[in-house]
C-alpha cells in the first residue's frame, strides 16, 4: 500500500532532496502551499495524506483531529506552531531536526553581537550615501570586560560561549531548567531573570516560544538594563515585545539591537526597520548550504521511520527549543 506525505508548505527551490531519500519506497511525495488549518485539512484530505511535512502552515488541533496522519515533521528545530497537546491526544507522533543549524546559529548570534558593538552596518549605509567620517558611530567601548547573558542555555549558548573564550567576557545565563553546576561546568554563572537584566551588558535570546515566554522582554524588562546594554534575537521573535524594543531604543534605554526574528515575518510597518541601531537579517540563521540538506534530509527520514513502523529519531516533547 502506497503512503502519501504532504509537504504542506516549503520555500525551497525545489523538493529533490526530498524525494533523493524517498527514491525506491513506495511513498508519493505530493507538495501544496497552504497558510491556513483550513487549507491544510483541505489539502490533506484530496490526496488522503498519511504524512505532513511542514514549514511554517499551522498544524492545530481541527488539522489533528480531522486528519487521519501518523506523523506530523516540521521543518526546523521549534514546534510551536503544532498544537503537541492535540497531537498527542490524537496519538500523532511530532518530528523536528533538533541538531542541524547550532554552528549556523551560534555563529550568527556572535554576527549580530559584533555587528551591534562595532556598528559595522551603520558604518557600511554612512559610506553608502557618501559619508566617511569615523565619528559617525560613536560612542564605541571595547567588547573585552563586557558581560554577556542567555535567555536560556542550551547547545547553541554553549557553542557561542566556546567562540567567544578568548575574548575576555563575563558569561551569565537565566535558564530555570539548568542548574548551578551544569553551567558552571561552562564557565557561566546562574542567574535569576532580574539579575539577568541587571548583569547583563548584552542579552542573547534562545528560549523556546512558550505562554511563559512570549513577550518576556517587555517594556519592564528593558527598563531594567543599562542604558548602553544590547538586545541579540535568534530564537522566536514573539519574546520581544517589538515596541517596547523600539520605544525603548528611542528613549536611550537600550543602545542597540541584533535581531534575526520579528513577531511578524515578513514584517509590516515595523518600528524596528531601518533603524541605525538595529542590525536585521531575514530569519536566516539557521542557513547554509550544509543545513539545508541536514535540515531536509533528517526530517524526511524521520517521518518514513513512523511510517514504517519503527521508532524516529528525533520525536518532539512538550519543550522542544526555538529555530
Amino acid at each position: 500500500m502506497t503512503d502519501t506525505i504532504l509537504v504542506t508548505d516549503f520555500d525551497f527551490p525545489d523538493l529533490e532532496i526530498e524525494r533523493d531519500v524517498l527514491e525506491g519506497r513506495d511513498i508519493d511525495l505530493v507538495a501544496t502551499d497552504a497558510e491556513t488549518a483550513d487549507e491544510v485539512i483541505e489539502a490533506a484530505r484530496e490526496v488522503e495524506a498519511d504524512a505532513l511535512l511542514v514549514q511554517y502552515a499551522p498544524i492545530d488541533r481541527a488539522v489533528l483531529e480531522l486528519l487521519d496522519v501518523a506523523v506530523v515533521g516540521r521543518y526546523g528545530i521549534g514546534v510551536d506552531a503544532v498544537d503537541l497537546e492535540a497531537a498527542a491526544d490524537e496519538d500523532v507522533v511530532v518530528v523536528n531536526v533538533p541538531d542541524y543549524c547550532q554552528s549556523e546559529v551560534a555563529t550568527h548570534t556572535i554576527a549580530l553581537l559584533f555587528a551591534c558593538v562595532r556598528k559595522t552596518a551603520l558604518y557600511d549605509r554612512a559610506i553608502a550615501e557618501g559619508t566617511w567620517d569615523w565619528t559617525v558611530g560613536a560612542p564605541i567601548e571595547r567588547l573585552p570586560g563586557k558581560t554577556l547573558g542567555f535567555a536560556a542555555f542550551g547547545s547553541i549558548p554553549r557553542r557561542i560561549v566556546e567562540r567567544l573564550s578568548g575574548f575576555d567576557l563575563e558569561f551569565v545565563a537565566y535558564d530555570p531548567h539548568q542548574s548551578a553546576d551544569e553551567l558552571a561546568e561552562c564557565g557561566v554563572e546562574k542567574v535569576s531573570f532580574d539579575g539577568l537584566l541587571e548583569r547583563s551588558d548584552i542579552v542573547s535570546v534562545h528560549a523556546p516560544l512558550t505562554a511563559e515566554t512570549r513577550g518576556l522582554f517587555d517594556a519592564a524588562a528593558f527598563a531594567a538594563m543599562d542604558d548602553d546594554a544590547i538586545v541579540l534575537n535568534t530564537a522566536r521573535g514573539e519574546i520581544v515585545d517589538d515596541k517596547a524594543l523600539a520605544t525603548a531604543l528611542e528613549d536611550g534605554v537600550l543602545a542597540a539591537a541584533g535581531l534575526d526574528v520579528l513577531p511578524n515575518e515578513p514584517p509590516e510597518d515595523s518600528p524596528l526597520v531601518d533603524r541605525d541601531d538595529v542590525v536585521c537579517t531575514p530569519h536566516v540563521a539557521w542557513y547554509s548550504e550544509e543545513s539545508i540538506v541536514e535540515l531536509r534530509e533528517g526530517v524526511t527520514r524521520d517521518v518514513v521511520r513512523v511510517l514504517d513502523g519503527e521508532a524516529p529519531e528525533n520525536p518532539v516533547t512538550g519543550d522542544a527549543s526555538s529555530g
